[in-house]
């Protein structure tokens, strides 16, 4: 089963934490400040105009470009600095000091944790026979408030938590959202002492799960909100044999040019679409011959490029390199028989 909190009002888990936190300052502050990547941004900036109070945010300089236009979207002011969510949230802290702002931490704070209990108790009045919660770890908020949600009334379920490969190794991961390498100091002891396991998943794991999403549930998810159920595709987790699983899908604010490029790299991995290099010869003619191969073999012509530079022809030959779609890794062999057949050597690029 999956929970779909990439259908929130903000696109993110996230709102249920902001809106408790706004709601537990009252009347004490003039205006919010915080330090995130996108998603407790947008959803402070949310629960800030709901109440009437300004928001500041301050997100790292190389923050997804939709991610910072829905802030603004919501009415705070952004300011782009540091190279990390943790530097933005340490300037967040440093500016609600100096201008006697409520400062807003995205997950180390127990009002935050408190909101995000509240998609457990989700769970455990939507899903009787829960016996296994797959949920994502960045700095462990939305991880911690599940767990302590659901182990107060069914002690017997068990939480694991998704962790991206690449943050852990310090590397760049498309999970943005989870690019976290350690919890607070609210959420560590929370974690050790409610969660069941943690594992890690990679970034083939996490973009494979991106796209199965949007192909078979018409689900838009972030990778950070992709990491639970990658766990459960590459056997990182097991479903339960006792009961229902549930994998949380904590977001769906991903950048549009990086899940067209992660569609595409899938659609190139499941032999779907093919990049072919030949020789042909280069009089009136030549092309066309090889572009009817193509269509007699019943694949879908997407782009042609004469490559002339940096390869060894002969003088009356050019370079075509094709870019095609077929039905799948059988086709696309049936296609590349069939271009040898005609008379050319087709090279398939890595």
């Amino acid at each position: 089963m999956l929970k779909a909190e990439n259908l929130q009002r903000t696109g993110s888990f996230k709102l249920r934490g902001a809106l408790n936190k706004v709601r537990a300052l009252g009347d004490e502050v003039s205006g919010v400040v915080a330090g995130s990547a996108g998603n407790h941004a947008q959803a402070l900036a949310y629960a800030a105009r709901a109440s009437g109070l300004p928001c500041f945010v301050f997100m790292p300089v190389d923050a997804a470009v939709s991610k910072v236009e829905a802030v603004r979207a919501f009415g705070a002011s952004v300011e782009q600095r540091g190279s990390s969510v943790d530097e933005c949230v340490a300037l967040a802290r440093e500016h609600a000091g100096a201008e006697g702002l409520g400062f807003v931490h995205p997950f180390d704070d127990l009002d935050v944790i408190a909101g995000q209990a509240g998609l457990g108790l989700e769970l455990l009045d939507d899903v009787p026979d829960l016996a296994r919660v797959v949920v994502p770890i960045g700095g462990g908020g939305l991880a911690s408030g599940v767990a302590a949600a659901v182990r107060q009334r069914r002690p017997g379920v068990a939480i694991v938590g998704v962790r991206a490969a690449a943050t852990q190794a310090a590397a760049q991961t498309i999970a943005d959202g989870i690019a976290i390498k350690h919890p607070g100091e609210v959420t560590r002891p929370l974690l050790d002492e409610l969660l069941d396991d943690v594992v890690t998943v990679s970034e083939d794991d996490i973009a494979e799960a991106m796209v199965l999403l949007v192909e078979r549930s018409k689900l838009v998810v972030e990778g950070a909100g992709a990491a639970s159920l990658a766990a459960l595709l590459s056997g990182a987790v097991a479903a339960s044999s006792e009961g229902s699983t549930v994998a949380v899908l904590s977001g769906g604010n991903v950048d549009v040019g990086l899940l067209a490029a992660i569609v595409t790299r899938h659609e190139t991995r499941m032999g779907r679409r093919l990049r072919v290099y030949m020789r042909v010869s280069d009089l009136p003619g030549g092309l066309a011959g090889l572009l009817a191969a193509v269509a007699g073999a019943g694949a879908n012509l997407i782009h042609v490029e004469h490559v002339r530079e940096g390869v060894d022809l002969g003088v009356r030959e050019t370079g075509i390199e094709l870019t095609v779609e077929t039905r799948g890794r059988d086709h696309a062999e049936e296609l590349l028989v069939a271009l040898r057949e005609a008379g050319y050597e087709p090279i398939v690029a890595g």
